[in-house]
């Protein structure tokens, strides 16, 4: 008789149900573009076969509905990276889940070719993502918070993992599920400076829009904002606010001397091709600092060159005519901040002189980038069923499965957070297709070896 215990972790909850007695092949934690690029790849490996084999998979997201980046669905923001990098295409162009055949649905293909660009508008693809959610539907659960992970062990061997999630209109309900394997895709999370915290006048750039649109219904002006980064997201803040806020000085604080433009030349944006994963994973620790390093300028703390040139001549512009409400406080930090009920107090440094000056403000928003969660804030029992390498990363194999102990046979994989392993690609859209399909391959792969 087999002896099965399961490791329980998390929260503890009055009222706890099992979800289905159906053992998933693998249940993706979140509901992204990454997990739902896995889940297309599933469908479409599924709807060729029989039942007998089928992947089983679900998905789990805490929100009540798909959403990416909502906060920063500029109206005439456009995507960073080329349409034909969707959720599909780069795998199998003949995919009926293509960006192409979302146009054609959508009756505007004709008019997105005449446009001549590779890049489509951010809300078009966010349109895009949650059309591609919505066929796959019948795969995920929304309002499904995961709170726990829990290993089970069978005679010495940890062979499943029981996923504890809640129910987002009945917190103390909370549904079991079963999965030989599990999928995190759980993205990265806001980051502030530390000590700092969200409150009515300060915000982080991921809160943009709402934050803004319920400031505009306000009866109290904004008179002052003040954007803390040096990055896209800072520059689009910076250019949003401008235009929202018509009476409003906007300041752009940054310890740079300026934007630094983003690298999107056609040599450089060859680190994001699938064959340079593949020369990353391979080479020593050093080249990979190295390569990281060097290439940093095609994705982090950068800005396009056309919304630095439009900022630059906004600039002029009011300079010639007098008022001059855009200003760039560069090589400049903030050093405190002092919440008053009407205002913010922020004081900011000028780096070269050590001159300081306080600026009233009405809003702060931090465009400070984010960051991923650790693995234990997410899987708890789990982590401890990693390896890690000397610097203390998660050892992670090609096939973006985390190398974990030998009484292990159930497997986690990772979209994200592996930085160090795969690249700069791991937390970006640029792979996203290919990456869903090796992970796919790689879950066939191990089900026919274990049935073996």
């Amino acid at each position: 008789m087999k002896r099965v215990n399961a490791v329980h972790s998390g929260p503890e909850t009055r009222d706890e149900h099992r979800g289905t007695d159906v053992m998933y092949d693998v249940l993706g934690i979140g509901f992204g573009p990454s997990n739902l690029a896995l889940a297309i790849a599933v469908h479409e490996h599924n709807a060729r076969l029989g039942e007998s084999d089928r992947i089983r998979a679900g998905f789990l997201e805490k929100q009540p509905r798909f959403g990416w980046h909502r906060g920063m669905l500029i109206d005439d923001a456009t995507m960073q990276v080329s349409f034909l990098k969707d959720l599909v295409t780069m795998r199998d162009p003949k995919s009926s889940f293509s960006f192409l055949c979302y146009l054609q649905e959508r009756d505007r293909l004709v008019d997105f070719l005449n446009q001549k660009t590779l890049f489509p508008l951010r809300v078009e693809f966010h349109d895009y993502l949650e059309w591609a959610a919505a066929r796959v539907d019948d795969l995920v659960d929304y309002s499904a918070e995961v709170v726990a992970v829990r290993p089970v062990t069978e005679d010495g061997e940890i062979t499943h993992f029981e996923v504890v999630s809640r129910d987002a209109k009945d917190p103390e309900r909370t549904v079991v599920r079963r999965a030989r394997s599990i999928c995190v895709a759980t993205g990265l999370e806001p980051h502030l400076p530390p000590g700092m915290e969200n409150s009515e006048r300060i915000f982080h750039n991921s809160q943009l829009i709402p934050r803004v649109a319920a400031l505009k219904e306000t009866a109290t002006p904004v008179r002052r904002a003040v954007v803390l980064g040096a990055g896209q997201s800072a520059a689009e803040c910076v250019d949003y606010l401008h235009r929202n806020f018509p009476d409003a000085e906007v300041c752009s604080v940054f310890a740079k001397y300026g934007y630094t433009p983003a690298d999107d030349s056609p040599f450089a944006n060859r680190i994001f091709d699938p064959e340079a994963v593949d020369l990353f994973y391979h080479a020593p620790r050093e080249v990979k600092q190295s390569l990281f390093d060097y290439h940093r300028s095609t994705n982090y703390s950068v800005v396009d060159i056309d919304l630095i040139e439009s900022l630059s001549k906004t600039m002029y512009q009011e300079k010639v005519q007098g008022r001059q409400r855009l200003r760039m406080l560069n090589v400049t930090r903030i050093r405190d901040i002092d919440a008053h009920p009407d205002r913010l107090d922020i004081g900011v440094e000028f780096l070269p002189t050590g001159e300081r000056e306080t600026l009233a403000a009405d809003v702060l928003v931090y465009a400070t980038g984010y960051r991923p969660r650790g693995l234990g804030e997410r899987l708890g029992e789990v982590d401890k069923l990693c390896r890690r390498d000397d610097e203390d990363e998660l050892v992670v194999s090609r096939d973006h499965r985390v190398a974990t102990n030998a009484n292990v046979s159930a497997a986690v994989y990772l979209q994200g957070g592996t930085e160090h392993t795969h690249g700069l690609t791991s937390t970006l859209l640029s792979n996203t297709a290919v990456r869903a399909g090796e992970i796919r391959d790689s879950l066939l792969a191990r089900r026919q070896r274990q049935s073996a």
